[in-house]
């Protein structure tokens, strides 16, 4: 452990880590459940040998996975960043990878200095599913239809209140639960909003915005594919914006088709 003298030596460090949300459950620290968080500080903090406090661009749910998952955390200033980079990945790999560690720009949070967040969706659309996708592909089994999703998603695009695709517990919260200037606002900022025709009855749902509320990504999944297996019509989706209720938008598609694809900061 470091002497009381050398806690202030200490430098921003940014780390870009991909991982199975599969084993997990989420990425934020749980007592008693196994978390990336809790994985990678244990792992960090036997390499280094001093505790170390990590902060993420996106707070994903059990079973989600990422891609571009960025953590910030302060470590002593003289580490070796090609060996704790090694050292992490011999012990956490492959289930989570560092994919790049840096030191950050002076202020940087992984959070805070985030621009926008992009999330991808898979989905399978053949009769059976493929194990080799199982673990980060939704199987509907059943095809879709691409074109009204598409035109569903549109209205989605710019400032919108998405309490009708949030988590039924942020929405009693921003209604009852906290003082009007405490209460999280359901606001956000969708900045794009595409489906993509992989090929092989696979689809791509991507999305980015500034930031999301919890639950929202796999909620407008769910909304878009019953658009596409005709049990709701692409038009709705306006009304459902508006409805400011979560019931009015459908079930939730399962956590393992989601991935934090990527992060988008200002020096990037």
């Amino acid at each position: 452990m470091e002497g009381g003298g050398q806690e202030a030596l200490r430098r921003r460090l940014r780390l870009l880590v991909a991982y199975l949300g599969t084993p997990f459950h989420g990425f934020a620290r749980q007592r008693g459940v196994p978390t990336v968080a809790g994985a990678l500080s244990e792992a960090i903090e036997q390499v280094l040998r001093h505790p170390v406090e990590l902060t993420c661009a996106g707070r994903t749910d059990a079973g989600v996975h990422a891609w571009g998952q960025v953590v910030s955390l302060d470590v002593a200033i003289g580490a070796d960043l090609e060996r704790l980079q090694r050292s992490l990945n011999k012990m956490l790999g492959p289930t989570v990878v560092v994919r790049d560690a840096a030191w950050a720009p002076e202020g940087f949070d992984a959070r805070r200095s985030a621009l926008s967040r992009t999330y991808r969706y898979s989905i399978s659309c053949s009769r059976w599913p493929d194990p080799f996708r199982a673990a980060t592909t939704w199987h509907v089994g059943h095809p879709l239809d691409l074109r009204s999703m598409q035109a569903a998603s549109d209205p989605l695009l710019g400032e919108h209140d998405f309490a009708s695709f949030c988590h039924a517990s942020k929405i009693r919260a921003a209604e009852v639960g906290a003082p009007e200037k405490s209460a999280p606002s359901l606001v956000r900022h969708v900045l794009g909003a595409e489906w993509s025709d992989l090929g092989g009855d696979q689809l791509l749902f991507e999305i980015r915005a500034a930031s999301f509320c919890q639950q929202m990504v796999r909620s407008v999944v769910g909304a878009l594919v019953e658009v596409g297996a005709g049990r709701k019509k692409a038009g709705e989706m306006t009304g459902i914006l508006a409805a400011k209720d979560r019931s009015a938008a459908g079930p939730v598609a399962p956590p393992h088709g989601l991935c934090l694809w990527e992060v988008e900061y200002p020096h990037d």
